[in-house]
């Protein structure tokens, strides 16, 4: 990527203002204010189905919390949840479904969680062995690995664990989470792990916290002490990001979005490297990241290992077919295991976009064709339906079958991106 300002080579400065918070770093910050001693603010917080979702879940365990558009309040608790009974339903919410359980079992009492049938079918099972490994009782209700879950909290002792954190990181995100509350620390030695820059936010956060995480290859040791609270401004989403920076590359317009630069806590800001290999002009500054597409939207083809920045393979491969080569997607299996199994959902998407589509287990290829118009199943995926919509910009006829469900990060995402729309391509 390029450090210098980009060149006046197309139409349509936009500095983009309305990405909103990170819901990876909203999660993690609610997590570590309701550990914290003392009251955390939280400046920018992303307010959608799952950080709202995880915010309730909070407050039926006895957290106070004053939620303000742009300021929510969390008054921490060392000692867990301050009630002995609660049932939390976690709705989509996968940072929801894994984090609280976790929180939950440094308290006391019997704390039960439930989800929606899209969030059942996704796995909790190596996050509750290690849970098991550490002396906590818990009850899968129907379906072993997960949930239902009822968790006989009585407070976690901590010590020495192995964790295969090869299906998703966020197993690993909550035992680091809860490690500051065991009663001796914790040490993790990861067996396989996936996503890992997600780790790298919460170690990063958990100092702001004033608790530092020891990692040595791969094993992680978290002392037990206290969290401190503080004032925490979220920065925007990267992940969101990538539709609004992708649409740039792809109708050869530009994009800035400011609060997501050089000093971003994100790994899916790397999405920006992907579209300069693909030819857009990138410029990553301090406080900003700047996408120029070229003329034309002319993209190449590309292959790329999207292991650490899968949640925007969906965002790529929505936007392949207008390359002038093969796209090639590569290590993305655990986007098998998402909302959906998005490497089927891109798949059968672009197939009905006329699309040539190879498919394996753990990669995608997709060749150059100009996509027909067409009805796509969003299989209730937020990234599917924002993925799929950006190409849309150069594909006329596409319609959603669920648009509203990217409520679940971003309410807002189809009216901003029609603004978007009649400033680009009036």
């Amino acid at each position: 990527m390029n450090d210098e300002p980009s060149p006046p080579l197309n139409k349509g400065r936009f500095p983009f203002q309305d990405v909103p918070g990170s819901k990876s770093v909203t999660a993690r910050a609610l997590f570590l204010a309701a550990a914290a001693q003392g009251t955390t603010v939280l400046h920018r917080p992303l307010v959608s189905d799952d950080s709202t979702g995880f915010a309730e879940g909070l407050t039926a365990l006895g957290y106070r919390l004053e939620r303000e558009p742009d300021r929510w309040a969390v008054e921490g608790r060392v000692r867990g949840p301050a009630v002995d009974e609660a049932s939390v339903f976690c709705r989509d919410g996968a940072t929801t479904a894994r984090f609280l359980p976790v929180l939950a079992a440094a308290g006391h009492g019997v704390f039960h969680f439930d989800a929606s049938a899209q969030m059942r079918r996704r796995p909790l099972g190596p996050l509750t062995r290690a849970l098991r490994d550490l002396g906590v009782s818990l009850v899968h209700r129907e379906r072993e690995g997960h949930h239902p879950l009822t968790v006989h909290a009585d407070g976690i002792r901590g010590g020495h664990i192995t964790l295969d954190a090869g299906l998703s990181s966020q197993f690993l995100t909550a035992l680091l989470l809860v490690g500051p509350l065991t009663e001796q620390g914790l040490t993790i030695t990861v067996s396989d792990l996936v996503s890992a820059p997600y780790v790298d936010i919460t170690m990063t956060m958990m100092e702001c916290f004033g608790v530092r995480v020891h990692r040595d290859g791969d094993t992680f040791t978290v002392p037990a002490q206290p969290y401190l609270a503080t004032d925490y401004t979220i920065e925007p989403d990267a992940s969101t990001a990538s539709y609004f920076l992708a649409a740039a590359a792809l109708t050869g317009r530009r994009v800035t979005v400011p609060g997501l630069g050089s000093g971003s806590l994100q790994g899916d800001l790397r999405f920006a490297q992907v579209l300069s290999r693909m030819g857009a002009h990138v410029t990553l500054a301090e406080d900003h990241v700047t996408v120029a597409g070229a003329d034309g939207g002319r993209l190449a083809g590309v292959t790329v290992n999207m292991r650490d920045i899968s949640d925007t393979m969906p965002t790529l491969a929505a936007i392949a077919p207008f390359a002038d080569g093969p796209v090639r997607i590569e290590d993305v299996y655990n986007t098998r295991i998402k909302e959906c199994d998005r490497l089927e959902a891109c798949a059968e998407n672009l197939r009905a976009l006329g699309v040539p589509v190879r498919v394996g287990r753990d990669w995608i290829e997709i060749h150059p064709s100009r996509p027909r118009p067409a009805h796509l199943a969003c299989r209730g995926d937020h990234r599917i339906a924002m993925a799929f919509s950006i190409t849309g910009l150069r594909a006329p006829g596409i319609t959603l079958d669920d648009p509203g469900c990217v409520k679940k990060t971003f309410p807002g995402f189809h009216d901003t991106l029609n603004s978007l729309r009649a400033i680009w391509l009036p």
